[in-house]
């Protein structure tokens, strides 16, 4: 059976845990010991990163995600523009045997909302 995006992304969204980007600041301020993973494309981030992400993007999420990062027990937060392609991408790397994965809800769209500043 054929599931189109919205029905890949709703299924996805019921396992994958999200966090706000107020806890995201708060883990970026305390100095928490996590991966923060921007997924966008080449040409989105040109416009600015939160700080300490490391760029892997989506279409290549599977293939690079262990050379950045081997340890699946590492803490990972996935973030895109606008939290949809992080739930997906948060789902593939559960499915690799990455054990705590969480998707930005709203994406750097909300961070950059909420005034919070950007790293060009």
């Amino acid at each position: 059976m054929k599931k189109s995006f919205t029905e890949k992304v709703n299924e996805a969204a019921k396992e994958v845990q999200e966090i706000d980007i107020f806890q995201l600041k708060h883990l970026l301020e305390s100095k928490y010991n996590f991966s923060l993973v921007d997924i966008r494309e080449d040409e989105e981030i040109k416009s600015g990163v939160i700080e300490d992400s490391i760029h892997i993007g989506r279409g290549v999420l599977d293939r690079d995600i262990e050379a950045h990062i081997s340890d699946h027990s590492e803490e990972i937060v996935l973030y895109c523009a606008r939290g949809v392609r992080s739930i997906l991408g948060a789902k593939t790397l559960q499915d690799m045997g990455y054990q705590k994965v969480f998707s930005l809800k709203g994406g750097i769209s909300e961070w950059i909302e909420s005034g919070f500043n950007l790293k060009e």
